[in-house]
């Protein structure tokens, strides 16, 4: 095995080019960039001069292995263990260069340990060992978290949000009503309950198709306004409902309750409109 070049002065790119032939020697095929700076003690620059140097070397041993001439019979084809080699790897593909490069230890290691470079022609190198990195990603480490706590969040901000539009609701107008006069007279509903329903709804849903990522690019863009609009409208229901109840307000000024009747009629257009730019395909034009 040839030992590293050992110097305190700078070598030149042609001396370091027999210890790199020798090293190529060795291994049967090209050593890679990095093989070369570990192994002649190098930078960059110089291990890619010499690198480029033994491609061209391998490749011009080629041409005249395929351009000699047959030999006759009766001459000796005995070489020599290091000639043989050197002819069996300039007949391969120089697999150095469709290989990934060596791994090398990252600047930015530490708890991460030794990242992968990427190849010369795309994808990543595999490592030659297992790190404990690599040992930690298993199944349970790629399992996509739970969202059950999202529910627990939810049920107090359920509980101040229903009862802030009801209340709202009522203070406008809204209250009770018989859906089915005449069919069935004894069955009553509080229409103030469509405030929470209709707003919030739309304001999760639209909030979902908008972070989805798998709608056209109209449908998230709607999306992405019409929710943060409701929750802001949302926000804005429950701060008006706070004030006229502390300031003992039996019925709300007209202008909030011409807004809070619109809202029904607000949320089904946008909720419909949504639901139609859903399933609409683009047609190149945004």
């Amino acid at each position: 095995m040839s030992t590293p070049l050992r110097t305190s002065y700078p070598v030149p790119v042609e001396d370091l080019i027999p210890a790199g032939r020798r090293l190529a020697a060795e291994l049967g095929e090209v050593p890679s960039q990095n093989r070369l700076m570990k192994h002649l003690r190098v930078g960059k620059d110089k291990a890619k001069a010499v690198h480029a140097a033994l491609i061209e070397e391998r490749a011009e041993d080629r041409s005249e292995t395929h351009l000699h001439s047959v030999p006759d019979p009766d001459e000796t084809t005995t070489e020599t263990d290091g000639s043989a080699a050197v002819v069996d790897a300039a007949a391969e593909e120089f697999p150095q260069v469709t290989q990934p490069a060596d791994l090398v230890p990252s600047r930015r290691a530490g708890w991460r340990g030794w990242f992968p470079r990427l190849a010369r022609r795309g994808g990543i190198s595999p490592a030659s060992e297992a790190t404990t990195d690599a040992d930690a990603e298993t199944g349970d480490e790629m399992r996509p978290l739970r969202s059950w706590p999202v529910l627990l969040l939810a049920l107090p901000a359920f509980v101040a949000v229903w009862s802030g539009w009801v209340g709202l609701g009522e203070l406008t107008g809204f209250g009770i009503v018989h859906p089915l006069p005449g069919i069935a007279d004894g069955f009553t509903l509080n229409s103030a309950i469509t405030l929470p329903i209709g707003v919030e709804t739309y304001a999760a849903f639209a909030l979902r198709v908008w972070l989805s990522g798998r709608v056209p690019v109209r449908a998230r863009r709607f999306a992405k306004r019409s929710a943060l609009s409701a929750l802001a409208l949302g926000a804005l229901g429950q701060v008006a409902y706070h004030l006229l109840e502390a300031a003992g307000v039996t019925a709300a000024p007209w202008p909030i309750t011409t807004v809070v009747a619109c809202l029904p009629v607000a949320v089904l257009g946008m909720g419909a409109a949504l639901a139609h730019l859903i399933h609409t395909r683009e047609n190149g034009s945004h």
